[in-house]
């Protein structure tokens, strides 16, 4: 380890980092570590020195901050870790660190690089329309309320502080910055509504930097675009959480309302119903909400981790594939097994390995069944799978950029090399 130094090591028993600590420059400004460790990633703006690294197979992110706030940022990133909130995978904080002078230097808060997400300034700058930007926004939204519902205060939203994965048509949005952030047994409507208001004047000036910058249009009206933020969060927050009087003849609009949420991925575990006291009113409100529905049918059928987006596509397409193989008294279990042999495996291995890294496999998979909609509709028949796969590769994606940025892993295990199996 370069320099004498006692460094204090913050980390889980069985974190993988342990092994990496001696070979790494602490001893040196983080700014100064050599160009070999380095990982030339896209990042996002930051108040503190952050640099990617190569170490050990993987890529990790290295922030520089005092050690009192990289010890509570350790402990709020592995308390969203244990509630399965979306935000980055912490690994360590390395304290103690002194310069060969003598001089300290600031801790180290290492976190594990979140695989296939990109910062704002990327998706925005190259793709910005309207309904981009929305539907970044919207995913935004999705994670405040779902960090405010499990009592999390952010204190920095942010466009900066967050990164998005590509999930079927739309993104998912994970935390990446809780230095500000605190856990209450009960969340206060102020502290949330100051949350919301705090990251709307944020983002407004995020989009205000890129319109300066020439990568957003000077046209669009970034300050219409806070009040787009807040009030998406309000409806949101209000269907998730508001009570409803309704007529007692209208009973059905609670299961509409469920299913309303149950599309955004919530999962509704309770409903409480109380009648007015002329019978004629009904006041509902939903409970115990609870996030990723999809994404935890499909894992528990398939073994798949994917996005929620992408889990409802694979999920349609499982009971599609049920319906079309005349196997409704089969269990979902069994079907989702052969599902995977014979569609999900042989689309994600016909991937050239040169075109691995470009996108996540459920991603891959969401816009083969896209592509292949598309040039059915176009040829006014049924195309194959297998022909879909290969004008997809040719047309569209060849010319993606790679969004993997960890060194290349095989997609999933071997198939035979019969692929496709039937006619899907």
């Amino acid at each position: 380890m370069p320099g004498k130094q006692k460094l204090r090591v913050t980390t889980s028993g069985t974190s993988s980092f342990y092994s990496l600590i001696p070979s790494l420059p602490w001893s040196l400004p983080l700014k100064d570590w050599p160009n070999d460790l380095l990982a030339a990633l896209p990042r996002g703006i930051s108040r503190h020195v952050v640099r990617f690294i190569k170490a050990g197979g993987a890529i990790f992110a290295v922030k520089e901050i005092p050690e009192e706030d990289a010890l509570h940022e350790y402990q709020m990133l592995r308390e969203l870790h244990k509630k399965e909130l979306p935000s980055v995978s912490v690994a360590a904080v390395i304290a103690g660190r002194v310069e060969e002078n003598g001089e300290e230097l600031s801790a180290a808060l290492i976190t594990h690089h979140l695989q296939y997400s990109l910062p704002y300034r990327v998706l925005l700058s190259k793709h910005l329309s309207r309904d981009n930007l929305e539907r970044v926004l919207d995913s935004l939204v999705v994670l405040l309320v779902r960090l405010h519902l499990n009592g999390f205060y952010w204190g920095d939203v942010s466009l900066s502080n967050t990164l998005f994965r590509r999930d079927a048509g739309i993104y998912a949005a994970y935390l990446v910055d809780a230095e500000t952030g605190r856990f209450y047994d009960n969340l206060s409507d102020r502290s949330r509504e100051y949350d919301v208001s705090l990251g709307a004047m944020n983002i407004i000036g995020e989009l205000m930097d890129l319109q300066a910058g020439g990568l957003v249009d000077a046209d669009i009206d970034v300050t219409a675009i806070g009040d787009y933020l807040e009030q998406r969060y309000q409806d949101l927050w209000n269907d998730l959480t508001g009570s409803e009087r309704i007529p007692a003849d209208e009973i059905w609009r609670v299961g509409a309302r469920a299913e309303r949420l149950g599309q955004l991925g919530f999962d509704i575990g309770q409903v409480d119903i109380e009648s007015d006291e002329d019978g004629d009113f009904l006041r509902f409100q939903p409970r115990v909400v609870e996030a990723g529905h999809f994404q935890r049918r499909v894992k528990d059928l398939t073994g798949l981790e994917v996005q929620e987006e992408q889990a409802k596509r694979i999920y349609t397409d499982i009971l599609t594939y049920q319906r079309r193989k005349k196997l409704e008294k089969t269990p979902l279990r069994l079907v989702a097994n052969t599902w995977m042999d014979r569609i999900y495996l042989p689309t994600i291995s016909a991937i050239p390995d040169d075109l691995q890294a470009k996108l996540q496999p459920a991603q891959i998979f969401h816009e083969v069944l896209e592509h292949r909609w598309f040039m059915s509709e176009k040829a006014g028949h049924h195309v194959h799978t297998r022909k879909a796969v290969k004008d997809y590769i040719r047309t569209q994606l060849a010319a993606r950029p790679d969004e993997q940025v960890v060194l290349p892993m095989p997609l999933t295990a071997p198939v035979d090399s019969a692929g496709f199996m039937d006619s899907e």
